[in-house]
This record gives structure tokens, C-alpha cells and sequence, in this order.
């Protein structure tokens, strides 16, 4: 490993220039989106599925820097960010709905999940809860709400297997994954992804702020009950969330 440089994400302590913002997409081809809605921003590196930008809000240093697909490179960014001095993490990433009032188009602010995934077995006993920073969420919320989207918040349910969600009953374990599926939406699940659960375990035992913004792109359950949606992949909704809550607490609204 290079002294200066995480072995992993490529990043040094001197490449993020002070930032303590980071804004996590998963997908590498996301990031670049979400940076031209930064300040003088410019890309540092990309290695594996991290690539990263620096660019500015309000005159601080904010990096963008993706995560990859899933818990274990969503934790592995994590752990590393938290080495060169990042301390607040905010996700924005897509999602599918499981409520019938959950919208394609609409956002949701996870304020907890569920951990129906692997990696953050690892660091703590499945009894302990992944909840967001409150703070966090009440600025992600706020920006909603002033943007005059759509919005929800409250708990998300993460998983490992994308397709155990979409073809459960070819899977072996059928029985499990359906029985669970129809427990977590009576439990009121907004909707379905793979990185929050991860990155808000890691984050608790690191003492880091992370919150999570989320695009609804579609919702099977509505398609189930037969109702009207259409798929949405407006990521713009929820990079100007991040954004404009970044600005809000950079600007003291929360002081």
C-alpha cells in the first residue's frame, strides 16, 4: 500500500483539500453528473468501481465519489473516506418502491433499514439497528420539501441479491426470500436497494454522519396491484436534494 494513497478508492488526505462532504453515488457513471452540479469541480482518480471528483458548495471542498454495486464496496469506500478525513456521507442512489403511495419519480429519504444483506453482519449482531444520522435526514427531508418533490421518509430495506428480489421463486430459498419480501411491506418498507444498510453500520462504528437520498424508479407492487406507473431516471431530483441540503448546512440554517 502507498503511504499517501487508500489502497483501494486511490485517495490521499492532500486529494480531498480539507473536504468533509462526501456524496456517494453507486454507479461510477453517475459521478460525473452529479459533479457538474459542484462548484469548479474536477476529477481526481478512478480505480475499480471508485471513481471520484472534488469540486465545491458554498466555497468548501465537497467530494463525489461513487461506491459500486452492493454492501462490501460500499463499506470498503466507507472505512477508507473515514482514513482521509471525510466524517459526513450522504448516499443518493436509485431504488424501487414497495408501498402502492410510493412513486416511480418520487424520492425517499431513508431514515433506517433494513439489513437483509451480508457485510454489515461483519461489524456488528443483526440486532443492532442501521439508522442515518438524524440531522442528516431532517436536512435531506427539508431540501425535499423546498425543491417541492415528491418525497418520503423512513425505512428501507436492503439485500444483497437483485435478482433473489426480482425472480424469487427460481431461487432455492423461495419460501424465505417471499415470506420476507410481503413482512417487510406490511412493516411499511418504502423501498428496496442494496448499499444504505451497509454504509449506515459502517458509518455508526466509525462515529460518522451518513444519511441516504433515494430515486424511485419504479415500483413492482404497484405494477402487481395493476396500477398506472411509469419508470422514472431522473437522477436530477436527487442530486439537487444533496445538494441543496449540503448548502443549507453549510449556509448554518441548522444552527
Amino acid at each position: 500500500m502507498n503511504e499517501d494513497k487508500m489502497y483501494h478508492i486511490g485517495l490521499s488526505k492532500s486529494d480531498i483539500k480539507g473536504a468533509k462532504f462526501a456524496i456517494l453515488p453507486g454507479d461510477p457513471g453517475r459521478v460525473e453528473k452529479i459533479a457538474a452540479a459542484l462548484d469548479e469541480a474536477e476529477m481526481i482518480t478512478s480505480k475499480r468501481e471508485y471513481t471520484s471528483y472534488l469540486g465545491k458548495i458554498s466555497g468548501q471542498n465537497v467530494l463525489v465519489i461513487s461506491t459500486g454495486m452492493g454492501g462490501p464496496s460500499t463499506a470498503i469506500c466507507v472505512e477508507e473516506l473515514a482514513q482521509i478525513g471525510i466524517t459526513h456521507l450522504i448516499r443518493v442512489g436509485t431504488s424501487g418502491g414497495m408501498q402502492l403511495n410510493v412513486n416511480a419519480g418520487d424520492i425517499v429519504i431513508a431514515s433506517s433499514a433494513i439489513r437483509q444483506e451480508g457485510t454489515s453482519k461483519e461489524y456488528v449482531p443483526i440486532e443492532y439497528p442501521a439508522v442515518a444520522d438524524v440531522d442528516l435526514v431532517v436536512a435531506l427531508r427539508d431540501a425535499a420539501r423546498e425543491l417541492g418533490y415528491s418525497n418520503h421518509t423512513g425505512t428501507v430495506h436492503c439485500k444483497d441479491s437483485f435478482y433473489g428480489q426480482h425472480s424469487p421463486k427460481r431461487m432455492p430459498v423461495s419460501y424465505e426470500l417471499e415470506q420476507k419480501w410481503n413482512a417487510w411491506i406490511k412493516a411499511g418498507a418504502l423501498c428496496s436497494e442494496m448499499e444504505t444498510a451497509s454504509l449506515y453500520t459502517v458509518a455508526s462504528t466509525l462515529r460518522l454522519k451518513a444519511a441516504a437520498v433515494l430515486l424511485v424508479i419504479w415500483n413492482q407492487e404497484r405494477e402487481k396491484a395493476g396500477l398506472p406507473q411509469d419508470k422514472n431516471f431522473d437522477i436530477n431530483k436527487e442530486i439537487n436534494v444533496a445538494v441543496t441540503a449540503i448548502k443549507n448546512i453549510i449556509g448554518g440554517k441548522y444552527e
